[in-house]
């Protein structure tokens, strides 16, 4: 069949290593990548961007974020919206204090702020773990919001406190402001989004990784085989802090546009995207993905079906939406704890053993 090893061995390390060993399952990806490059950018219209397709791309670096640091680490965070506000805060700042940099830069350069600010509240993670980090990443996240409000210079003195993004181009088109264009903002975010996969792939296969997922299994027996528990879970709270911040950055400068605190990055955020690895799957690239992809259309589709087609209220088609989320969690948290990533495993062990699967 086309998707088994028959006659798909290997003659060097290299090739035995590599992160997609069937040829079918690289090929697939290479379509999917084609399709997002090529195709997308011709037919997205402001409609499709702004409801699904940016939400998704966003959504997606910041379950990666977190999946690196719960899902790889085992370190449990509830400050994520914190540290995206550290981000777009971030970005902000750099923005107008140096108008010339271009948008890339400022993304980046945001990420590694946030990197700073995760290594700094990922301390107490050397003395305490489980709950009581869960609780002291929670105060992380009410102390950042809070900062945000009552510090005017970080929105520039502005009497509204909201910050809006300045106008930014990328080869000559808008990407930032009124003016944008809708292919331009999602290539921009593509080429993010595909860049740090891919980075976030490699790292978890490779030396770090492994450090990563010894500690999350037993940290005690981690440090006795020679792996050194400060650097590992201080290396995953900067490395998931920086991707949670370059969303955030995302999130303010191509999304929104113009943010307030308080409302954009409060602890509903933390949530949401803590859903997103929860139900995409801990400790999986490809979940944090899906989980996304759930989280940003199962919104949409419960607005077009309940609103649009059997006429129920906006708000009660809302609280829908938490009673589905919610009894997702607890189906997922017992039935399946590494949720549709692992699904989707098991749907290709079958298809690899067609017509014969057990």
């Amino acid at each position: 069949m086309f998707y088994r090893e028959a006659g798909d061995f290997k003659t060097s390390y290299a090739d035995d290593s590599q992160t997609f060993p069937i040829k079918f399952d690289r090929y697939r990806y290479w379509v999917v990548l084609a399709f997002a490059f090529l195709v997308v950018p011709f037919i997205i219209n402001d409609y499709w961007l702004n409801a699904v397709v940016l939400p998704f791309l966003i959504y997606s670096v910041a379950a990666i974020g977190l999946n690196i640091l719960t899902g790889y680490c085992g370190q449990v965070s509830l400050g994520s919206g914190g540290f995206m506000a550290v981000g777009a805060y971030a970005c902000y700042k750099f923005m107008t204090s140096f108008p010339g940099m271009d948008i890339f830069s400022v993304i980046l350069l945001s990420g590694f702020v946030t990197a700073a600010v995760g290594i700094l509240f990922g301390l107490p993670s050397l003395r305490i773990k489980g709950f009581y980090l869960a609780v002291a990443t929670l105060a992380a996240q009410f102390f950042l919001v809070w900062l945000f409000n009552k510090v005017p210079w970080f929105y520039n003195y502005s009497a509204s406190g909201q910050i809006n993004a300045p106008e930014r181009t990328v080869f000559g088109y808008a990407v930032t402001g009124a003016e944008t264009q809708a292919w331009a903002v999602y290539l921009v975010a593509l080429v993010i989004v595909v860049l740090l996969a891919v980075i976030a792939r490699n790292l978890t296969r490779g030396s770090l990784g492994r450090k990563w997922m010894a500690i999350r299994d037993m940290d005690i027996a981690a440090e006795i085989i020679g792996v050194n528990p400060m650097t590992a879970k201080l290396s995953a709270f900067a490395i998931s802090s920086f991707y949670v911040g370059i969303s955030g950055a995302m999130f303010f400068v191509l999304y929104l546009g113009a943010v307030e605190v308080g409302e954009a990055f409060g602890i509903g955020k933390s949530f949401i995207i803590l859903f997103m690895v929860i139900i995409g799957g801990l400790g999986s690239i490809f979940g944090s993905f899906a989980g996304a992809a759930f989280m940003v259309l199962m919104p949409v589709l419960l607005k077009n079906v309940m609103v649009g087609q059997l006429g129920w209220a906006t708000d009660l088609a809302a609280h829908f939406e938490f009673v589905i989320v919610g009894g997702l969690i607890i189906v997922f948290l017992i039935l399946e704890p590494h949720g549709l990533a692992q699904l989707w495993r098991l749907a290709k062990e079958k298809l690899r053993l067609w017509p014969f699967p057990h």
